[in-house]
């Protein structure tokens, strides 16, 4: 008789909670070996929670007596896992957490040079022997990183002397993942991993995750397996490895899908198709309603300008680091009502790009840089750019983060300030339009909810609607649907394109998601790094 299969992790009839607050109800889950997990659901429904649970990270699984009625009996509830204490996240938000990290430990203001922070040769030592003390000597296999398979899996011999803060958002992830294969950890979670990734890394990843999950089954014990076990974790049912069998889908706190894969395919195909009878009547009276809101906070608007049909100016400009040249000899302008897209591969500059306009980079005062009319550097201050602009990108969530306790009422007042959260008293006009703004996306009655308690896409949605409320003159949008579920995509993406149709503001779209360039786009800036020239403009 065939032995029974042993559960790797076993959840019955458990709720995952923090401290006495439920996060998601009573389920039973099982996973076993020959099985590869895809763990999905919308924004806030629970999987995040699940996730992080599963690590042991501040959630835990507890067991729940439930009674059956007919002979008054109580169900068996336990939470039993093989890799208890070895889990590791790879994730959007463990990435800004590090990013996190680095800022607070910078310490160039006491320095007479920049520090560069710890290098991705540093942080992966950390887990091979290395201390996480600065300055502390490395270990004799730092020398040796780029020789180690993981270490070109993932694609990063060339950055490893870089410092993580310098890194691009897809080369710090893939920076966490080889540091995740090397730790040790039995069992990897990978969230939402293809965010932000460029075309060649996406495929780097599909190949490894399917290789990883084709040798589990080569091995007939535990003991004799060197790799560990994943779990992907996705926001949207798109670019899921073909080894992925199986499917536990979380939404309103409750598991609402547990099974095969083809049967989940099933199901997501039924609710294209009912989605796609009520796409046009949607999208219709989100822009009746998006046009109200403008029409009732126009008080709130700030002034447009209108001096320059120029708003944006780059003459020969060249931005690098310790020999590493990000931007060389580009030449740049943005004119009313261009709306440009920006793309090229992880790393090219183009985050640098938009952090020369906004003003987070300072090589911006050693460089030709106008905007509005106005030469950076002659006297502007921070302040009056910053007032003309809205912005979407990674460093300002990882902004936001740190300072998270300000509820989404106050988040999206800021934006009318240009504030990293508020701290002066809302007058009712602005309370009435942040809650309408609130509504328009979905978070109703929730204007007094914690930043800091969204997920990591809730969050990315509530910041996008900060950026848009002023009605700026130039919207800039760095990869600005990461980490959102279908829902809160459609709706961001409706919300651009009928920004875009305004004609008073024009954006600046940073994305690797061909599916998510919009019909106004019709100027793109491609960057092409090593190459001479590094950059090419093309007009649709």
């Amino acid at each position: 008789m065939a032995s029974e299969i042993k559960n790797l992790i076993s959840v019955e009839n458990c709720s995952v909670r923090v401290d006495n607050d439920i996060k998601v109800n009573s389920f039973s889950w099982h996973m076993k070996k020959g099985e590869a997990w895809l763990v999905i659901g919308p924004n806030g429904g629970g999987k995040a929670d699940f996730i992080k649970a599963l690590a042991g990270m501040n959630r835990k699984f507890i067991p729940e007596l439930t009674s059956n009625s007919s002979s008054d009996k109580y169900s068996a509830s336990l939470y039993s896992s093989v890799f208890e204490g070895s889990v590791e996240i790879v994730s959007l938000e463990r990435a800004a957490s590090l990013i996190e990290e680095e800022r607070e430990q910078d310490e160039t203001d006491y320095m007479d040079r920049i520090d560069e922070g710890r290098t991705g040769r540093r942080f992966i030592c950390e887990v091979l022997g290395g201390s996480t003390k600065k300055n502390a000597p490395l270990p004799p296999i730092a020398s040796k990183l780029e020789t180690l398979p993981q270490v070109k899996l993932c694609g990063i011999e060339k950055i490893l002397d870089r410092g993580l803060r310098y890194m691009s958002t897809g080369e710090i992830r893939r920076t966490l993942l080889c540091r995740a294969l090397l730790s040790g950890k039995k069992l990897l979670v990978l969230s939402d991993p293809f965010a932000g990734l460029d075309a060649d890394s996406r495929k780097i990843l599909l190949e490894f995750f399917n290789t990883i999950v084709s040798k589990q089954l080569s091995f007939s014990s535990e003991s004799e397996n060197p790799y560990p076990y994943i779990i992907l974790s996705m926001e949207r049912m798109v670019e899921i490895p073909e080894s992925i069998n199986k499917v536990l889908e979380f939404s309103a706190k409750n598991v609402s899908f547990c099974g095969d894969r083809a049967e989940y395919e099933k199901l997501i195909t039924s609710r294209e198709e009912e989605a796609a009878r009520t796409k046009a009547a949607e999208k219709e009276a989100f822009a009746k309603e998006l046009s109200s809101i403008h029409d009732e906070t126009a008080i709130l608007k700030n002034e447009e300008v209108k001096a320059e049909d120029t708003l944006i100016k780059f003459n020969k400009v060249h931005v690098g680091w310790n020999g590493h040249m990000v931007l060389n000899n580009l030449d740049w302008t943005v004119k009313r009502g261009e709306h440009w897209l920006v793309r090229g591969p992880n790393g090219s500059g183009k985050t640098t790009l938009l952090e020369l306009v906004t003003g987070d980079n300072q090589q911006v005062y050693c460089n030709d840089i106008w905007l509005f009319g106005r030469k950076r550097g002659t006297g502007e201050t921070i302040w009056e750019i910053k007032s003309k602009l809205g912005i979407v990108s990674y460093r300002l969530h990882v902004e936001y983060r740190m300072v998270g306790g300000f509820d989404l009422e106050s988040v999206i007042i800021s934006g009318f300030h240009d504030s990293i959260g508020l701290y002066e008293p809302k007058t009712d006009v602005e309370k009435a339009a942040a809650r309408k703004w609130l509504k328009l996306a979905g978070f109703e009655g929730r204007e007094n909810d914690s930043f800091s308690s969204l997920s990591y896409g809730e969050q990315r949605a509530v910041l996008i609607l900060r950026a848009a409320v002023k009605q700026p003159p130039v919207l800039i949008l760095d990869e600005p649907c990461h980490g959102l579920d279908e829902n809160f995509r459609q709706k961001i993406l409706n919300l651009m394109e009928l920004i875009a149709q305004t004609g008073t503001t024009t954006l600046l779209h940073v994305t690797h998601d061909p599916t998510e360039v919009l019909d106004a786009e019709k100027h793109i800036l491609e960057l092409h790094p090593g190459e001479e020239p590094m950059y090419k403009i093309i007009t649709k």
